[in-house]
């Protein structure tokens, strides 16, 4: 389903190539301080490209595994496709590293990217945000951020298979859905990464519980057709669209949530989805 429709050509769910190309990358490694510990970003780039569009990408794992290495493919992917410099996150993981860490992590790696990207030949002035799985949900929540403490402007977010429910009320049918996580998963990340029963209802760690939800930048969501969170997220899309933010959503058939992270043509879709937004905030 498309809240909207999109001024460019749409491709169905479920078509288009299934694989990046093999366009030379420029990968680097750095290191960044973080909100409790030092932290990682990897940054992709097409060998002598300067003035870049960046894109900050966020792993999933549930708030309490995964890393920039398990992202590596969609890095690519965008990075190849958009292009665009991609900034891949090694934020912090729970139990170690709770609630606010994550969002704080994300928060200082948009900062470095206000005050760094040009070195490493990216556009400042054009970011995007996306994550799968807790990264979409830290994606969304860098946006809050943004919007609240003015720091930092995103154009556009692509939120693939979010988790953004702790009180896990708006979940579907496993069983039905064959899905490929389940409650008793989603609970167990959330206890980690959500230790005290207030956290829960944050704006920033609960987005379906917020009132505030105008002023986020436009918004691509996809969602798998074999995942309980799929619920959750085409709701909050629905909220989106009532406090007036641009939003598309996309359901993939027969799709898992994991293998909804690398599924070509929901990458496909959001590389229309950041060029068309990036190309708008040019011409403002």
């Amino acid at each position: 389903m498309d809240a909207f429709k999109p001024p460019y050509s749409f491709v169905p769910a479920g078509s288009g190539p299934a694989q990046a190309d093999s366009t030379a990358l420029d990968v680097t490694d750095v290191q960044i301080e973080g909100h409790a510990q030092d932290i990682t970003l990897r940054l992709y780039r097409q060998a002598q490209k300067t003035a870049l569009p960046v894109l900050l990408y966020f792993h999933g794992g549930g708030f309490t595994k995964g890393s920039i290495d398990q992202a590596d493919f969609a890095a690519r992917y965008f990075a190849e496709h958009l292009p665009a410099l991609v900034v891949s996150v090694g934020y912090s993981l729970a139990p170690q590293f709770p609630f606010p860490a994550a969002p704080e992590d994300a928060h200082r790696a948009a900062l470095w990217v206000q005050t760094r990207a040009r070195a490493f030949g990216g556009n400042s002035k054009k970011v995007g945000v996306a994550g799968h799985d807790a990264g979409g949900q830290l994606a969304n929540c860098l946006a809050f951020i943004a919007r609240d403490r003015g720091d930092v402007r995103i154009a556009a977010q692509a939120l693939f298979g979010p988790m953004l429910d702790p009180s896990l009320t708006r979940l579907g049918d496993e069983k039905r859905l064959g899905s490929d996580i389940t409650a008793k998963e989603c609970a167990a990340c959330y206890r980690a990464y959500l230790p005290q029963a207030s956290q829960r209802m944050h704006p920033y760690a609960a987005p379906l519980e917020s009132s505030r939800l105008a002023g986020l930048p436009a918004t691509l969501i996809a969602t798998a057709q074999n995942d309980v969170l799929h619920v959750e997220a085409e709701k909050y899309a629905s909220g989106l669209i009532d406090a007036g933010v641009l939003t598309q959503v996309v359901r993939y058939p027969s799709v898992s949530h994991a293998a909804l992270a690398d599924h070509p043509p929901a990458l496909q879709e959001a590389v229309r989805f950041f060029q068309w937004r990036f190309d708008a905030r040019a011409h403002r």
